[in-house]
């Protein structure tokens, strides 16, 4: 797969704004760092696939991972080159992938029934809607003193989240609980992606060590922690009943509420 090729320069993921603050009885004009949140449209081979609100860094890494956990592609290799171009109201990322795997996305698009801004439409998107995927060999939970090591100074390892107050992270941790690399977006599943794309691209084991993110573990979290290969997810909030149990499926160790000096485990394979 080729290197992106752009001239624009990508964003920092925040913008500045002159905003007001009320304190001590006083409105109090400054300069703040708010996140950005723009369109981005993903296309294979020309055609488009979906377009999400997502913060314009890392674009190459969020394209890679989202073909990846939503089994547009197997691997990276079917990826042969990744364009971006900016448009006045967002961006475009637009992938060459084999010819085998864009039949399979043509073919799925034309039994699809609709779409809605809700996500789901019609009785055959309700069968869709659990997603076949990966089942992961059984894995021991990480050492107690990994997952403390790791949520140690977490928001200091978030940059964006540091600027902006808003934003998600999803950090790759060995098990030792050292943070190994981290990517942010406004939304969480974005920053899944990203990490995804990130660990694939340097070619990091999946297995060996653990995702940590900084919001809720959703069912969509742990489909595509799965899709990653790893059979660890640590979340700073609560999962969702759906999670719950798509990990005991996929053989995924959940833990939630993962603060200094506890946390709970929700799914334990070993």
């Amino acid at each position: 797969m080729s290197k992106m090729e752009t001239e624009l320069p990508l964003s920092a993921g925040y913008v500045q704004v002159k905003t007001q603050q009320w304190n001590q009885q006083k409105l109090h004009t400054f300069d703040d760092q708010v996140i950005e949140e723009v369109p981005i449209a993903i296309a294979y081979n020309g055609i488009t696939q979906a377009v999400m609100m997502a913060t314009p860094c890392d674009l190459e890494d969020f394209a890679i991972g989202f073909s990846l956990s939503e089994a547009i592609v197997d691997n990276i290799e079917q990826i042969y080159d990744v364009q971006l171009t900016q448009h006045s109201n967002g961006y475009e990322i637009d992938l060459q992938i084999s010819n085998a795997c864009f039949q399979a996305l043509k073919s799925h698009r034309r039994s699809m029934t609709g779409n809605s801004g809700c996500g789901l439409c019609g009785v055959d998107s309700l069968d869709r809607a659990l997603r076949v995927a990966p089942i992961l060999p059984a894995t021991p939970l990480p050492k107690a003193s990994a997952i403390q090591a790791a949520i140690h100074s977490l928001t200091s390892w978030q940059p964006l989240r540091q600027q902006t107050g808003a934003c998600h992270g999803a950090v790759w941790c060995n098990l030792q609980g050292e943070k190994i690399l981290l990517r942010e977006d406004v939304g969480r599943h974005n920053a899944l992606d990203k990490l995804i794309g990130a660990m694939r691209r340097k070619g990091l084991p999946a297995k060996d060590g653990f995702v940590l993110i900084s919001s809720r573990a959703s069912y969509e979290m742990i489909h595509k922690t799965s899709y990653l290969g790893c059979a660890n997810l640590v979340a700073v909030s609560a999962p969702t009943s759906l999670a719950i149990h798509q990990a005991k499926q996929l053989n995924i160790n959940l833990i939630g509420f993962a603060r200094t000096g506890k946390y709970n485990v929700y799914h334990q394979c070993l």
